[in-house]
């Protein structure tokens, strides 16, 4: 059945405002929340919105062209769906949804290593286009499994994350006991009796659960255990070395997700990554980080005829992406948005957020006379 655009949902912002209606409480904050006091949070959206563009109405236009070409592939479009952990909590089969909407758009989609559906089946869904994001695990074998997988399926693309060396600390979260696993207070009991569709929608698809790291979760482990357990399976910090054996394993494409130095950066040229994804993990890891589009603006100009240059974290609508890509970036990843979209409108959420974001980045290109999105840069007028 073909998608119909529902008008009563135009924005990003009235998806946002529909999901926290929709979901509970403690799943919302989940999604929508930072860390600390969530400075670095809301200055990564606020810093890409004092981009300003200068339209040109007098030279020659004919139409804006979207199709964009990264790491030798071809999209219909310049942005993809970022990776988010706990997908599933938000809304009931969140990452085959949004896989599904990524694939018919032709559209990268990454799946998280602790995301809610695994490798196998997020790449069926995907005919092989998916990427996948590795979380580092302690166990060497681990991460050697995880990386033959992703050989497996034909896996186009390995994104390492490199900013988790330690877990945010998060005050809403910890508040609502959103912890591995997440605890059933009787606060939460009572917001999930306050959302039945988002509950009876869960009960339907199941309780959900790390579904790539299934096989290596022992059995039958009590709650609190399998807690201990998945604290204790990852090594966040990734270093030269870890990076360079990776590399060495993995003769497809690699991106380094959450770069934002210039010794990090300098780091991964020497190493031969194919890409960096410019990123701060959405706000939710070091509260007195710069925002992403400033440490774009500081790497662009140094490396962008070296390595792929991508953002990621801030971003929410097509303006976003045209400010972002006006900078430098040559593609843009979103994580909250296509969340709000699934969590408003379910399985039409995904189309509903792509439809939003592609038509008001035609929308500025259109406005200010850019023919395709990698030229958006003679369009940048500055910062407010």
């Amino acid at each position: 059945m073909a998608f119909a655009f529902n008008t009563s949902y135009a924005s990003v912002d009235m998806l946002r405002e529909r999901a926290k209606l929709k979901i509970p409480k403690f799943a919302f904050e989940y999604l929508d929340g930072g860390c600390n006091n969530e400075l670095n949070l809301a200055k990564n959206t606020k810093e890409i919105r004092d981009i300003e563009l200068k339209p040109i109405y007098t030279k020659p236009f004919a139409s804006a062209d979207l199709k964009t070409s990264i790491l030798g592939m071809e999209y219909d479009l310049p942005f993809g769906i970022s990776p988010i952990g706990l997908q599933g909590l938000m809304w009931p089969g969140a990452s085959e949804i949004l896989a599904k909407a990524a694939f018919e758009s032709n559209i990268p989609y990454i799946l998280s290593t602790v995301g809610t559906a695994d490798i196998e089946t997020i790449a069926k869904i995907t005919e092989g286009k998916a990427w996948f994001q590795l979380y580092h695990p302690k166990d060497i074998s681990i991460r050697d499994q995880l990386i033959q997988r992703c050989k497996d399926v034909d896996v186009p693309v390995l994104v390492i994350l490199a900013d988790v060396p330690s877990f945010g600390y998060r005050p809403k979260e910890i508040k609502n006991g959103l912890s591995i696993p997440p605890k059933m207070t009787l606060r939460n009991i009572a917001q999930i009796v306050a959302r039945p569709h988002w509950a009876l929608s869960t009960l339907k698809h199941g309780q959900p659960s790390f579904k790539t790291l299934a096989p290596y979760i022992p059995k039958n482990l009590s709650l609190k255990h399998l807690g201990l357990f998945m604290n204790n399976m990852f090594s966040g910090r990734i270093d030269e070395n870890r990076i360079g054996q990776i590399r060495d394993l993995w003769k497809g494409k690699l991106v380094v997700k959450g770069i934002e130095s210039r010794v990090d950066a300098d780091v991964m040229i020497k190493l031969g990554i194919d890409g960096i994804i410019v990123s701060n993990h959405g706000g939710r890891q070091l509260d007195q980080a710069q925002s992403s589009i400033r440490a774009l603006d500081n790497l662009v100009p140094l490396y962008k005829d070296k390595i792929t240059i991508m953002m990621d974290s801030g971003i929410r609508s097509g303006t976003d992406i045209a400010g972002v890509l006006a900078s430098g970036a040559e593609f843009g990843f979103l994580g909250r948005s296509f969340m709000y979209g699934v969590a408003a409108l379910g399985t039409h959420g995904g189309d509903q957020v792509i439809h939003i974001l592609k038509t008001e980045l035609k929308q500025v290109m259109e406005q200010v006379g850019c023919e395709n999105p990698n030229k958006l840069h003679n369009f940048l007028l500055g910062r407010k």
